[in-house]
């Protein structure tokens, strides 16, 4: 089993209610996973084929990745809103995530993308690369570049299971679209990334989710 240090409870930061919605969806599909549903399988793996893609893009997902009407606005443009590429994008990551993954959530309540990435230079063997990779990731100029940087990561977070919140990650990707919200989000997972980093403490598993495993705590 592996070893990852725990963050300490200060730092565990809630959701909006768009990320909300998205989490408990989220928290649907991993259940369904994890038992082996069929359908759920079969989902994830449209999700993961989609990874990259623009929101709206794939015809076969949308029943997954639309957005509810309430978080959209009452006039909609011809290009995908905000809300879509967030809910689009953090749905496709959570299905890298998750695979291969059957007796264990990625998906996990209140652990944002800096914590996240602070647990994995904690068990690299390299810390410098992981923090190198999450710099070059705070640079991106673009969505679309920091989505790049995002998924290398995560892929990085599979290999050493260790879960985030799905609902954080798409209120952050949500926030970066926004008129000055790259700089907002880069701050954001730049402090957690350093407050877990300075205050990881114990070696408890990073399988002990008895309180805050998704999959356990939502239908």
């Amino acid at each position: 089993m592996s070893q990852t240090s725990t963050p300490a409870r200060a730092a565990i930061r809630r959701r909006r209610p768009f990320g909300d919605d998205v989490a408990k969806d989220v928290a649907k599909l991993q259940s369904a996973f994890i038992n082996d549903a069929p359908a759920a399988i079969a989902t994830l793996a449209r999700l993961r084929a989609a990874a990259g893609t623009l929101a709206g893009s794939r015809l076969d997902i949308l029943g997954v990745t639309a957005v509810p009407t309430e978080f959209l606005p009452r006039r909609l443009a011809d290009d995908p809103e905000p809300v879509e590429h967030a809910r689009h994008a953090a749905l496709t990551l959570y299905a890298v995530h998750q695979q291969s993954s059957h007796d264990r959530g990625m998906h996990r309540d209140g652990y944002g993308f800096g914590q996240a990435v602070a647990l994995l230079a904690a068990q690299s063997p390299s810390k410098e690369a992981v923090r190198r990779r999450f710099v070059a990731m705070g640079t991106a100029a673009t969505f679309t570049e920091a989505l790049h940087h995002c998924r290398g990561l995560v892929r990085l977070l599979r290999d050493k299971r260790i879960a985030l919140d799905y609902g954080l990650l798409a209120d952050d990707l949500r926030e970066f679209q926004a008129p000055g919200g790259p700089d907002k989000i880069r701050s954001l997972w730049g402090r957690e990334y350093h407050r877990t980093t300075n205050t990881t403490t114990g070696t408890d598993t990073d399988a002990d989710t008895t309180d805050s495993d998704s999959s356990k705590d939502q239908p």
